[in-house]
């Protein structure tokens, strides 16, 4: 297999090739549409001015075709009747049609530069045959010839060709040199990429990378490191979360399984028994409520194939949440104030929106002190809609507001163990909110109440 730096050369080496025969070909193409009629017409004036001067002057035409051809041109004259000169540099076809030297006798001018045939690889600047020339009649001493010129390209573009086909050669060589120390420079940074999901494959999530480049391949390792340092905390939560289960369902199993032993081996008596039973009956609730969650939570990140989604009316999804309520806020004596548009509408999972309202006002009954309130505003803006739940309760302190919606986090350990909390209800709630593309933030100071802001966007209505 191939590596990826090889695969660049080849692929560079591939494009210089291609590169230069479109080139050519273009450059060949223009030649053909542009430039022969151009060099055929110029041609024809250069033989013009050789025949004015042969006929001016009939006794001088050798010596002066010979300095022409000196001068870088390729020279044939005939009589049509087996007398041929040449001049200058042979040939190196000499495919003249017999027609073409009569009718140039006859007193046509011959175009054969300007008719040369189009061929995709052969420039006819540069085909050096008798039928790629010129013609034009001559009348000197009583006699009608046929002169036939072309540039001899050898003697006028020799060394100028040479120099640029070095140059050509010269480019070609330093180029791939610069593209095998660039393409080096550029595939490194890759194999370390590539080092480093092995390393991640491996369970080794503390990647260094070099970041310093600025460009989309310092922009991926920096993502990379990102991602890196994102596997290892979510790895590392979920370690913590296996812990966490494992310790949640060990401690309530341990009290069943202490107390179930206790009164089937001691004689207790009912007041004692009773008290024991309730305690297994109370760990045996929490245990219940605990598998539910984690079951809902396992369906929650299914992602939206768990919602089922309708449109329902905001204000009465939140009344029938306070309803079920009711009873704890009677029993702490806690005043709930709804400020919620009967107008506004949701898109959304009921069920799962419903728990999110009874999870955050359960939430405030429970922390509160009685004789406290709680409101619940809503509001449809632009292109979101905001729902606030806030108390005025005591607050929770600063540096338990970022781990709120972690699983199995509580502020008070100890208290809400006893309660039976699980610490999954605000994970619960946030999942539900951003399966609904929404988010969840909580606000709180101490001695001044919290304050949770849910924001849903509108697009989904």
């Amino acid at each position: 297999m191939k590596s990826l730096y090889v695969r660049v050369v080849l692929l560079s080496i591939a494009v210089i090739l291609v590169s230069s025969m479109l080139g050519f070909l273009v450059s060949n193409l223009y030649y053909h549409m542009k430039l022969k009629s151009y060099n055929d017409e110029k041609l024809v004036g250069i033989a013009e001015q050789m025949k004015s001067f042969i006929e001016a002057q009939p006794a001088g035409m050798d010596r002066y075709l010979n300095n022409a051809a000196a001068l870088g041109y390729e020279i044939y004259v005939t009589d049509g009747h087996g007398e041929k000169r040449f001049y200058g540099r042979s040939f190196r076809e000499q495919d003249l049609d017999e027609e073409a030297a009569r009718k140039v006798l006859g007193g046509d001018v011959y175009h054969g530069v300007a008719h040369f045939p189009n061929k995709p690889f052969i420039t006819g600047f540069f085909d050096n045959r008798l039928s790629n020339t010129v013609g034009v009649p001559i009348q000197t001493g009583g006699q009608s010839y046929a002169l036939f010129m072309r540039p001899d390209v050898l003697l006028q573009f020799g060394e100028l060709r040479t120099f640029f086909a070095w140059v050509g050669l010269a480019t070609v060589i330093i180029s791939l040199l610069f593209f095998l120390v660039s393409t080096r420079y550029l595939v490194k940074p890759i194999t370390r990429l590539t080092e480093a999901t092995k390393r991640i494959a491996q369970g080794h999530y503390n990647l260094r990378l070099p970041a310093k480049r600025r460009d989309e391949i310092g922009q991926l390792a920096v993502h990379f490191m990102t991602m890196g340092k994102e596997l290892e905390r979510v790895d590392q939560t979920r370690q913590q979360f296996v812990s966490n289960v494992s310790h949640e369902i060990q401690s309530p199993l341990t009290s069943i399984q202490g107390f179930a032993a206790i009164l089937g081996e001691q004689e207790l008596s009912g007041e004692e028994r009773k008290h024991y039973a309730d305690i297994i009956e109370a760990e045996s609730r929490h245990l219940s409520i605990l598998s539910k969650q984690l079951l809902l939570l396992s369906s929650l990140e299914q992602g939206e194939e768990a919602l089922s989604k309708k449109p329902f009316a905001l204000y009465k999804s939140i009344r029938q949440a306070a309803q079920m309520l009711q009873w704890q806020l009677e029993e702490k004596e806690l005043l709930l104030k709804l400020s919620v548009p009967d107008s506004i509408t949701i898109y959304g999972d009921e069920v799962l929106l419903q728990q999110v309202w009874m999870n955050l006002l359960g939430n405030a009954a429970k922390h509160i002190p009685a004789g406290r309130s709680i409101e619940v505003r809503a509001e449809q803006l632009a292109s979101r809609i905001v729902i606030v739940v806030e108390d005025t309760g005591d607050g929770i302190a600063p540096e338990h507001l970022p781990y709120l919606f972690d699983r199995f986090y509580r502020v008070d350990r100890a208290r809400e163990r006893a309660s039976g909390s699980t610490g999954l209800g605000l994970a619960i709630v946030k999942r539900i909110v951003q399966l609904h593309e929404g988010s969840i933030e909580a606000e709180s100071s101490p001695s001044e109440g919290t304050r949770f802001t849910v924001t849903l966007p509108l697009s989904q209505l």
